[in-house]
């Protein structure tokens, strides 16, 4: 766990403090999301770094029964300690990743802040044309 903290220091850029890291999992796939607080904002930051996705897989496959694995992890980095919290399949189905349960857990853990994505690459922003 505390790999994971030290890869998720590398994707924001220096230390992992303030990170929230959610992530749902199942039979051969892992879906993290990073955001972290920014002032009145969260940001996203894209997990494009495969470690993050390898050492949260090794985490999950830890577990050899596969019916005691979790469904959905959050992990927690403030005041450099790190915190995770599970939820198994008997308390979430996983089935698919689901965008409504992460802006849940979002807001459960950040409140109302603003969240801010990142532009889609090679996604051209439309503005207005002036009026003449």
């Amino acid at each position: 766990m505390s790999e994971l903290g030290q890869e998720l220091a590398e994707v924001l850029g220096g230390s992992a403090d303030g990170v929230f890291l959610y992530v749902e999992a199942g039979d051969g796939w892992i879906a993290p999301s990073v955001f972290r607080a920014d002032g009145n904002m969260v940001r996203y930051y894209p997990s494009e770094d495969s470690a993050v996705s390898e050492i949260l897989s090794d985490i999950w496959y830890a577990e050899p029964d596969p019916t005691k694995r979790w469904s959905v992890m959050e992990y927690v980095v403030e005041n450099d300690k790190f915190r995770a919290d599970y939820k198994f399949p008997d308390e979430v189905d996983v089935t698919k990743p689901d965008i409504e349960r992460r802006e849940a857990a979002l807001r459960a853990h950040f409140g109302d802040r603003k969240v801010v994505y990142p532009p889609i690459e090679g996604m051209t922003e439309w503005k207005p044309s002036p009026t003449t």
